[in-house]
């Protein structure tokens, strides 16, 4: 088995989970599920996949530098690189990057693509799944993993499954996203799993194929490798990097190579992408609340409610949202869950985000 170097993408800004959530420690820094940050636990995740498995790399913005680095060594966890991005430039350069000093500590190594601020509850199943996209991926396929829908969810990109090859299978069309009936029709269906934006594939097989269709990028993001300067824990890239095309891998390689596989993936998984969201991932009383904190809530029911200094009580409340913070509270109702951009929108330049 080739070694597997996690790359793990932390450029995330995790505005939907404002007012805790900020420009200066978004979501994946957060303690939100556990006693680890939800970064934390990709890192740690990456662990019960074997001993195949090689030091990470992270790749992060300027802002985030010190948090990354404290929190792998909270961790006792050296990684390859803590690679910092002059700006961002979305996943497929930032993936470029971290394929090419992949290949410099190992010889044509498998990397496992994370995003830093997802949850999966079952470990060994994500390991599982890691283990039969490594197969594929051994063979030069590019694997992305489709996450088993369990509603006929519409927020997310689906993927539709073509050809089986028992543990994994061919990728046959990117999907964006339906509306009800169609997310219904396509959980229905069996043959559609949902976008979950994690990936497996020889270095050399990406570096290949962004070649092959981004090759301007590529040129641009080996000379910021080329151009990398050491700063004591940290790998500051080269200008060029600024130069490339934000563009995802979805977009520059994933549609577009004729190598594309996908495995399903039953783990639990969620990308918390907004309270709702984290409401549904995490343990609830019998009335169906989620409570954090100093909080006195009487006759509420379907809730999530978090304190995070002052004590907050609620009575009544159905359906609800509350997040109390030192300068900021949010209340809404959990359907308005993906409008919370629009205030971070609003307050856009205070200090408040």
């Amino acid at each position: 088995m080739p070694t597997i170097v996690p790359v793990v993408l932390s450029g995330g800004s995790g505005t939907r989970l404002w007012p805790l959530s900020r420009k200066l420690e978004p979501k994946q820094f957060l303690r939100l599920v556990s006693e680890h940050s939800l970064f934390q636990e990709t890192l740690v995740r990456t662990r019960a996949i074997g001993e195949s498995v090689g030091p990470p790399i992270v790749v992060c913005n300027e802002q985030h530098r010190f948090l990354v680095a404290e929190q792998l060594r909270e961790l006792d966890m050296q990684p390859q690189a803590i690679v910092l991005e002059p700006i961002g430039r979305n996943t497929a350069p930032a993936v470029a990057v971290a394929a090419l000093l992949a290949e410099r500590a190992h010889e044509d190594p498998l990397l496992l693509v994370l995003p830093a601020d997802h949850l999966i509850a079952d470990r060994a199943a994500f390991a599982a799944a890691v283990a039969a996209a490594a197969e594929a991926a051994a063979s030069g396929r590019l694997v992305t993993f489709g996450v088993v829908p369990d509603r006929p969810e519409t927020g997310y990109g689906y993927i539709r499954r073509g050809k089986s090859h028992e543990r994994w299978w061919d990728l046959d069309s990117f999907v964006e996203k339906p509306d009800h009936a169609t997310a219904k029709s396509y959980v229905a269906s069996g043959d559609y799993l949902w976008n979950s934006g994690m990936f497996v594939f020889r270095a050399s097989a990406y570096l290949r194929e962004l070649e092959r269709h981004e090759p301007t990028m590529l040129d641009l993001c080996r000379r910021a490798v080329d151009g990398a300067q050491r700063d004591r824990d940290f790998t500051r890239l080269g200008a060029t990097f600024a130069d490339c095309t934000s563009n995802s891998i979805d977009y520059a390689v994933m549609e577009k190579t004729d190598r594309a596989s996908v495995v399903p993936l039953g783990a639990g998984w969620s990308d918390i992408g907004s309270w709702t969201a984290l409401q549904d991932a995490l343990e609830k009383d019998s009335s169906g609340n989620v409570l954090r904190g100093e909080v006195i809530a009487m006759g509420c029911s379907r809730s999530y409610i978090a304190a995070n200094g002052r004590v907050v009580a609620a009575l009544g409340l159905d359906g609800v949202v509350v997040v109390e913070t030192s300068d900021a509270v949010l209340v809404m109702a959990r359907d308005a869950a993906q409008n919370v951009k629009q205030v971070v929108d609003r307050l856009a330049g205070t200090s408040l985000v």
